[in-house]
């Protein structure tokens, strides 16, 4: 039963959405998250999105009609960005009381670094008081007194921990959510006038078009957020993500173009340090992530030396890292005829998952298993096929 315009006018108000989203014949199609639907950007949006964003995880039922966000909302979305000024700031919430000031906004912040720089072994605990801060950094946009440096610094704030727990989503494979947190980061990012966060997030939504094979929607929105973001070890960041969604697609010229951007940008000096969200880019990703889109484009002797060099190199704090590139390089292996090394590797890969709490690394390793099905009585295989369903 479709409920009349009364009844959806009370339900936006009931969610927090702008009524004049309101379309009574397109029900439930203008409900953010529905059928693609985004929150548009605008001066009211940031409270609107970051709500929506977190009522994917107070009500967890709602996923019955919350869908991914088509590739078409999204390069929508991230051309509004691009095209788009920070717009200026907003009048104060009306009868508000409750004063925020700059020593409890440095509280949240430190608070917020603290957790969201623990291991990922630490997630179970961390995660739900990651998920508490962003609420709190909520209610006081929407209900606080401040002034507009603080208003900037909480927006900030919260594109900051909508990244992060659209992260957690994602590794966990609540997709719909994961895009839902970003997105609300967005709005945040361009609130703030953040170009960089702004193209952080974007690069987040572009990741996971990849992974959910949409190369084509991932190259579309990675190419708008490269013209929003100068600092050149984020835009060698975008443009590897660009040259694997680009070798997704069998695209060589471009592929290799993206290659070589990423690893100019990544050696160019700079006056300021990197944005937090790509500080942890290195010699290291970039080879494994090169060999990546060299194996899709089927250049397996080079790609497999690029990925053992990156492995090689990375640091041993980035555990989740290690084994989602231990699980290129067991596939590398695996499409150079060499069953066993594949299985050793993958079997390094599930181990340090397991250990780590990581279950989209596990997925990785799974997602090998039709592979290693044509060698049952390889050495290692076996052990693999059965750790791996258990």
């Amino acid at each position: 039963m479709t409920p009349d315009t009364v009844s959806q006018v009370y339900i936006a108000e009931a969610l927090n959405i702008p009524v004049e989203l309101v379309d009574p014949p397109r029900w439930p199609q203008w409900l953010p998250g529905v059928s693609g639907h985004v929150v548009p950007l605008g001066p009211p949006s940031p409270v609107t999105a970051l709500r929506e964003a977190l009522r994917t995880t107070m009500n967890r039922s709602r996923r019955t009609f919350l869908t991914a966000v088509s590739g078409s909302a999204l390069i929508t979305l991230a051309d509004a960005w691009a095209d788009a000024d920070a717009w200026a700031a907003v009048g104060e919430p009306e009868n508000s009381t409750t004063a925020v000031g700059e020593e409890l906004v440095v509280l949240l912040e430190q608070t917020g670094a603290s957790l969201t720089a623990q291991a990922t072994e630490q997630r179970q605990h961390t995660a739900p008081l990651i998920d508490a801060l962003l609420t709190t950094v909520t209610n006081m946009i929407e209900g606080g007194r401040y002034t507009q440096p603080v208003r900037v610094r909480l927006h900030a704030l919260a594109a900051r921990l909508s990244q992060t727990v659209g992260w957690h989503r994602f590794d966990l494979g609540l997709h719909a959510e994961a895009s839902q947190y970003w997105i609300a980061g967005l709005h945040s990012a361009h609130t703030s006038d953040d170009r960089d966060m702004g193209a952080a997030l974007l690069g987040d939504l572009a990741y996971q078009a990849s992974w959910r094979h949409d190369p084509r929607t991932a190259a579309s929105i990675l190419e708008r957020a490269l013209a929003g973001t100068r600092h050149p070890t984020a835009r060698s960041l975008l443009n590897l993500r660009l040259a694997r969604a680009m070798a997704a697609q069998g695209e060589r010229g471009a592929t290799l173009r993206a290659l070589s951007a990423a690893e100019q940008l990544l050696n160019a000096p700079s006056a300021d340090p990197a944005p937090a969200w790509c500080s942890w880019m290195s010699p290291a990703d970039l080879a494994v992530d090169s060999g990546q889109a060299l194996l899709d484009l089927g250049d397996t002797r080079h790609a497999h030396q690029l990925i053992r060099e990156g492995q090689q190199m990375l640091p041993a704090s980035r555990d989740k890292t290690r084994g989602i590139f231990l699980t290129y390089e067991a596939q590398s292996y695996l499409d150079l005829k060499e069953p066993e090394r594949a299985a050793a590797t993958a079997l390094e890969a599930l181990a340090v998952a397991q250990r780590i709490g990581a279950p989209r690394c596990a997925t990785l390793v799974q997602e090998l298993m039709p592979a290693f099905a044509a060698y049952p009585h390889v050495r290692g295989v076996g052990e693999l096929l059965d750790r791996a369903t258990t």
